[in-house]
């Protein structure tokens, strides 16, 4: 076996710099926690937005399937469209919270009467037919881009259980829940 020597610089300690590679060595060994473990796999159906009666408020729906072995959280939602926050409805209250679990081998289901998205301050009002791009965001997993198309505001699509669906391969819920923390009744009530 050859011997290398370290070269010393002016106090230098060839043994501190071994370990510090050494070290980094094996901390890039141990970065990537989720390559040997599946992960969470998220896709995303079922989504729209009803056309809003208001210009600067509008509700979001979608649905966030996860067919991996790990649960992840949907943590934050972004749009060039405008402020987005994730709500949650206990009771027929709603209340904006700073995340929502996404299960393993299940689904995060956001529709009418339950957990919702909302768009705030609006940056045009949207129209049926147009499409607003949202980057959903994850504790763990990458942020997901889906292109959310703006349906009538008396859109419902059929829920899982009916047996024929608008067009939509999977989709619940229909609008958004009453008895906001916002003052924005119209949006709220039953479109």
């Amino acid at each position: 076996m050859r011997r290398v020597r370290a070269a010393r610089g002016r106090g230098g300690r060839p043994g501190l710099a071994a370990a510090t590679v050494i070290g980094a060595l094996v901390l890039a060994g141990c970065g990537g926690s989720d390559s040997g473990s599946s992960g969470a796999e998220l896709s995303v159906d079922a989504a729209y937005i009803p056309q809003p009666v208001s210009d600067s408020m509008a509700a979001g729906f979608l649905t966030i399937t996860n067919d991996g072995d790990t649960e992840d959280q949907l943590t934050s939602v972004t749009s060039e469209a405008g402020d987005v926050t994730v709500h949650e409805t206990v009771d027929g209250t709603m209340k904006e919270v700073d995340r929502l679990p996404v299960p393993a081998h299940g689904e995060l289901v956001l529709e009418s009467g339950g957990n919702h998205l909302m768009f705030e301050k609006l940056t045009q009002r949207l129209e049926e037919g147009e499409t607003v791009s949202v980057e959903l965001h994850f504790a763990h997993s990458d942020p997901v881009t889906v292109e959310v198309p703006v349906k009538a505001a008396t859109y419902r699509p059929a829920s899982e259980h009916s047996e024929h669906t608008e067009g939509s391969e999977h989709s619940e819920g229909s609008e958004h829940s009453e008895g906001s923390e916002h003052s924005a009744p119209s949006e709220h009530a039953g479109h």
